[in-house]
């Protein structure tokens, strides 16, 4: 790993100084990985959690600033421990051997550098999973190729006017769309094993939001034109008014089951399999804890 870049990862494109300490680009990542929690998780799709969880990486800073994120704290708080990529290591190492089903990167990509060094000193023998929320390049999804096996994208809008008004990024599905492109071409068709564990493939998640079901129809038609069979759709109803969702009124509530089954109603006409969540989801319940003093 360089210790220092010049930084164009994301579509961001900041071209930011970033050191090994510091960063001056949107997210504000330095080159070594921030973490704020590594342990298995439950929470995931089936096919994901399985019964003996996913072994989660909590990265923290990120490259959307969705302003109903439920890991605030870690996404734009700042919260989280740098670490060597030697200890990063060490981390995929510690998840494999408490038996989990995968090694799961959730919001890794402002430290992709670190993560392929990482992986070049240890490769788990355990699929490797990249858990993001969609607004990626290709080019820099390219660099994964032979490093990820299931690719865990959102595609959180379609339209540019709420992406650019719920995450600051008006041109989200203009590379989102392009990143899945590449991460289908990378995985093709899903592909689990005997007990029903994904071992290679693309799941695509999408979150419902208050007032925004022509959104959310759009995706998922879009999706299944696209797609078809070649993915998993994960429809999530799990929606809840988190960060600074207050200073906007139309989504600070739940989505009701009128807006959800309008979804799901489009969605069972479709071909796309997959999951969706139930509206009881919706909790704070399932946000994981982050605790830096428990790292191991």
């Amino acid at each position: 790993m360089e210790d220092r870049i010049i930084c164009s990862l994301c579509p961001r494109n900041c071209n930011a100084v970033r050191t090994k300490e510091t960063g001056n680009g949107f997210c504000g990542a330095g080159l070594l990985p921030e973490i704020a929690r590594v342990a298995p998780h439950m929470w995931e799709e089936p096919c994901i959690s399985g019964t003996k969880g996913s072994g989660t990486i909590f990265f923290s800073k990120c490259v959307l600033s969705c302003i109903f994120c439920q890991n605030q704290k870690i996404s734009t708080g700042g919260y989280g421990k740098k670490v060597s990529v030697e200890k990063l290591s060490e981390y995929f190492r510690i998840l494999e051997n408490e038996g989990v089903h995968n090694i799961n990167l959730v919001s890794p990509t402002p430290y992709i550098d670190s993560i392929i060094s990482a992986f070049e000193i240890y490769r788990p023998k355990l699929p490797i999973v990249y858990n993001t929320g969609g607004y990626e390049k290709a080019e820099t999804i390219k660099r994964l190729e032979g490093i990820v096996d299931i690719y865990l994208p959102d595609l959180k809008y379609i339209r540019s006017d709420i992406s650019r008004k719920y995450s600051g990024a008006g041109n989200y599905f203009e590379y989102a769309s392009e990143a899945i492109d590449e991460m289908v071409r990378q995985t093709g068709k899903p592909v689990f094993d005997d007990s029903g564990i994904m071992q290679r493939g693309t799941i695509v998640r999408h979150l419902i939001l208050p007032q925004n079901t022509k959104n959310s129809i759009e995706v998922l038609r879009y999706l299944d034109e696209k797609y078809g069979d070649k993915i998993l759709i994960s429809l999530m109803g799990q929606y809840v008014p988190f960060g600074n969702a207050e200073k906007y009124p139309e989504i600070n509530r739940h989505i009701t089951a009128r807006e959800y089954e309008k979804v799901l109603d489009v969605l069972s006409e479709l071909s796309l399999d997959g999951y969706a969540q139930e509206l009881d989801s919706a909790k704070k319940d399932y946000i994981p804890d982050f605790d830096i003093d428990a790292l191991p």
